[in-house]
């Protein structure tokens, strides 16, 4: 009976009784037909109907006259073409509308959620929508959650002989799958040269078993604690979102029973934990005044204001406080904070002969919002002027999510031209076969290892002055510098039709590389700032001539050792070891070949023995950049063959009767850096 009435009623007012799905094609083509599909299969059974933009009001009156409108779906989209589509929209079915943002999510628009509806319309993510403050809703459901408990992992066994040192981070640093993880790797592993390393380290998803080892191998014990789900507004809080989505009292507690003589928090963020050294990777409210300048909005002021009053509080509580280059430090104006820089491991990134080709790489995870911003500003500006290229993008675990995040709009067309790439466990193959790479930072802040990278591989590098900002290279030495579109298609279009400067280009930035930026120079330099909080006051400096009655006087006292003249050990390269004012040790060291150097003598006053001098003085030697060492050592002595093999020298020979007074064979030892 009421199927009937509801016929002769609507064939009354001449319309068709069943309710039809309209799509305001109110956005651009993609969007639109996606949204379009989706609707056909949450509604099979119903008429669909597709208004696009090009129908003036009348024709759209027209078409919809013979029809009852049960559901009115529309784009919301930054794209003002479409404004006056979206207007008839609201004027043909005001209480039906069905609005779809550039995510493609849907949210039914509705007086009764005023707040949802006019906050969805502005962008907001959809799961974000209904959240309100807590401290202005503080019974609402959805609220954060904290979780309790942790995951304890035993790596290798604690020295008790050894200084130990905690080291917070917001992720477990392995795979390296971004800068932030290859410096906090590399330099856990230098600083466990020296020191028990405990890492306390947040997850956000189960680690994977084949990813624990490589840590394990230095770390002497890991303890996970689950990321929080933070589920604030954004904007509600006057700290930084950041610093509330990593607040976790297992954390807390579990840092309040350390045993460690010191702990060194990684990222501003986690500053609220405290400890001895802050980590800053970044200076980030400088970051937050990139977006501010290139926004002009509130919210970007909001963001930049709270991160500059959070950050400069932060850097005043802690003894210390590390950051990536000088630009870095005069940007904090902080008289504690130390360079240690960005690096690379030399070892593992080495060269190999280039491909001839047209290939380009652009490595940057999805996750990092700049890297989503570079890669834009490339594909839509910059390729658009370069013909014929291939291009590479390693674009990190689950890009299109944090695209869609970052972005509001549904992934890139596909391009034939471009190869995306999710997480890749070795990047090294990626630089073999490219031929260029691609720095595109528009915002940035702190210092890019994919740069150095890409350096260490012999590659030449196009980039803006954002992306090499703090490094010290030159546009046309190591590095081509450019900051319009127009300029860095030239750069590339330049290099790849110019072999010889592309190769002149890769060789100075490999060479920038060895001399700046090895791992092992830079974890030295770590070292000594934790042996400095720890107490120790030995120094390794180059020898001077005021020194030469010490040298001869440990010369003496150690018969093991060869006896040299005093004039000689200002010919040679020579270092001494003082500890309190008085020296302690010296080395001394030539230079035989190209890339060849010796070890020509070693020794420590018998009141210094057994106190890592020995040990400080070789490696301060070896990390001068990438050589390869000789020695000769005396058969007999035991403790020295033993330190040098630590340092990872091997026997290579034998030399038979080679010293005298006591006749005796000398093992020829060799380091290959």
């Amino acid at each position: 009976m009421k199927q009937l009435v509801k016929r002769w009623w609507f064939g009354l007012l001449g319309k068709d009784p069943e309710a039809v799905v309209v799509a305001f094609r109110s956005g651009d083509d993609r969007l639109a037909d996606a949204m379009c599909e989706e609707l056909r299969t949450l509604e099979p059974g119903r008429k669909h109907i597709e208004i696009s933009a090009s129908e003036s009001s009348a024709e759209i009156r027209r078409r919809l006259r013979p029809y009852r409108i049960g559901l009115a779906a529309v784009l919301f989209t930054g794209d003002q073409r479409y404004l006056k589509l979206r207007q008839e929209a609201f004027l043909l079915a005001p209480r039906k509308i069905l609005a779809y943002n550039e995510r493609l999510e849907r949210h039914h628009l509705k007086a009764t959620n005023t707040i949802a509806s006019w906050l969805f319309l502005r962008g907001v993510p959809l799961d974000r929508v209904y959240l309100r403050p807590v401290w202005l809703w503080p019974f609402r459901k959805d609220k954060t959650v904290r979780p309790t408990g942790h995951r304890d992992i035993a790596g290798r066994p604690r020295n008790p002989k050894r200084k130990s040192v905690a080291v917070l981070t917001p992720y477990f640093p392995y795979p390296l799958s971004h800068g932030g993880a290859v410096r906090m790797f590399n330099l856990l592993r230098e600083m466990a040269r020296e020191f028990d390393i405990v890492l306390y380290a947040f997850t956000e998803n189960k680690i994977a078993d084949a990813d624990l080892p490589p840590v394990l191998d230095f770390v002497s014990r890991v303890l996970l604690v689950e990321k929080p789900r933070y589920r604030e507004p954004r904007w509600s809080t006057i700290a930084p979102p950041e610093v509330g989505e990593y607040w976790s009292p297992t954390m807390a507690a579990l840092l309040t029973q350390r045993d460690t003589d010191l702990l060194q928090t990684e990222y501003t963020y986690l500053a609220s934990y405290g400890g001895d050294i802050l980590v800053e990777h970044d200076v980030t409210f400088d970051l937050y005044a990139q977006v501010m300048k290139r926004k002009e909005t509130v919210g970007a002021w909001w963001d930049w204001w709270r991160w500059h009053r959070y950050e400069r509080g932060a850097v005043g509580q802690f003894k210390r406080v590390v950051v990536m280059s000088d630009k870095d430090r005069e940007m904090l104006g902080a008289p504690h904070a130390r360079v240690i820089e960005n690096g690379v491991d030399l070892s593992r990134f080495q060269p190999v002969p280039e491909t001839p080709g047209r290939k380009l790489l652009f490595i940057g995870s999805f996750r990092h919002f700049p890297n989503i911003v570079a890669f834009r500003f490339l594909a839509e500006q910059i390729l658009p002027m370069v013909r014929d290229f291939e291009l590479t993008v390693v674009a990190g675990p689950e890009p299109w999510l944090h695209w869609r995040n970052q972005t509001g709009t549904l992934p890139p067309p596909a391009d034939p031209r471009i190869r995306i790439l999710e997480f890749v466990s070795d990047v090294r193959p990626l630089y073999h076969e490219t031929n260029v790479v691609m720095v595109t930072t528009l915002e940035s802040a702190g210092t890019n290892v994919k740069v150095l990278e890409a350096m260490a591989m012999e590659r030449a590098v196009v980039s803006t002055s954002s992306g090499v900002a703090g490094l010290g290279l030159e546009h046309g030495k190591q590095v081509w510098i450019a900051d319009q579109a127009a300029d860095l298609a030239q750069g590339i279009e330049t290099l790849l039709g110019d072999t010889a400067l592309r190769t002149n280009l890769a060789r100075a930035g490999r060479l920038c590389a060895e001399q700046r930026f090895d791992w092992r120079a830079i974890g030295l330099r770590e070292r000594v700032m934790l042996r400095e909080m720890l107490g120790d006051t030995i120094e390794v400096r180059p020898a001077a001539p005021a020194d030469l009655d010490a040298i001869l006087a440990i010369q003496k006292a150690a018969p093991e050792a060869s006896q040299w003249q005093a004039a000689d050990y200002l010919q040679g390269d020579c270092l001494v070891a003082s500890s309190a004012g008085k020296i302690a040790g010296f080395l001394l060291c030539r230079q035989t070949a190209p890339g060849e150097r010796e070890i020509l003598n070693l020794a420590v006053a018998p009141d210094g023995r057994r106190r890592g001098i020995a040990h400080r003085l070789v490696e301060t030697e070896l990390v001068r950049g990438p050589h390869t060492w000789f020695l000769e050592v005396r058969e007999s002595n035991l403790p020295a063959v033993a330190l040098y093999e630590s340092l990872g020298f091997q026997r290579v020979g034998l030399r038979e009767s080679y010293y005298h007074g006591p006749v005796e064979s000398a093992i020829v030892m060799k380091f290959i850096s």
